[in-house]
């Protein structure tokens, strides 16, 4: 498979333009009135307003607290259960994918806990539950499911502070995708009086 057509446009963009800053802040041994003669193109970067996070060179990232991402765990694992489904794994993530809570049910199988994990992420990441996206994993060649730790089944949901997707609720293991999803949004429902 050719890799350049994996790879993003922003990293592609990016790696050169690092290299370039890289050596010129190194040195290169070519001769600098030559290479100050050849253009450079730089993307323009937004000066942050006054007060901003960003003049300080940090950024704050929403999050879930332990006690909300334990809520909505404990919510859509009940749901499940009553439906009949105590078999599956429940995971809510942050937006990077990391596990904030899990609940496996009674006799959950082990692949049920990184489903639950991957169609989390998938709806953090993407900002949008993995019912909707299923139709992006479709195509020829590479598509997003070709991503590492991703999966476009139904049963992920994207938890939203605002617009900002910050986390997903994730779960795996029922005999049909539309069934997670349905316990997910119930621990989406659970804790959406919290969300800012």
């Amino acid at each position: 498979m050719n890799l350049s057509r994996r790879l993003p446009k922003a990293l592609a963009v990016t790696v050169p333009l690092a290299a370039v800053l890289a050596t010129a802040a190194c040195g290169s041994g070519i001769d600098e009135k030559a290479a100050s003669a050849a253009p450079v193109t730089t993307a323009a970067v937004a000066a942050p307003a006054a007060g901003d996070q960003a003049t300080k060179g940090t950024a704050t990232a929403n999050r879930l607290t332990v006690g909300t991402a334990g809520a909505a765990a404990q919510a859509a694992l009940a749901k499940c259960q009553a439906d009949g489904l105590g078999f599956v794994t429940v995971a809510v993530v942050d937006r990077n994918g990391n596990v904030q809570a899990m609940l496996r049910g009674d006799n959950a199988a082990q692949h049920t806990v990184e489903a639950a994990r991957q169609k989390g992420y998938t709806a953090a990441a993407f900002g949008a539950n993995t019912s909707d996206l299923a139709g992006r994993a479709k195509g020829d060649g590479a598509t997003v499911a070709d991503l590492d730790g991703t999966l476009f089944l139904p049963g992920g949901v994207s938890v939203k502070a605002g617009n900002a997707s910050i986390a997903g609720i994730g779960v795996g293991g029922a005999p049909d995708g539309m069934a997670d999803q349905a316990c997910a949004a119930a621990g989406l429902e659970a804790i959406a009086g919290s969300l800012q």
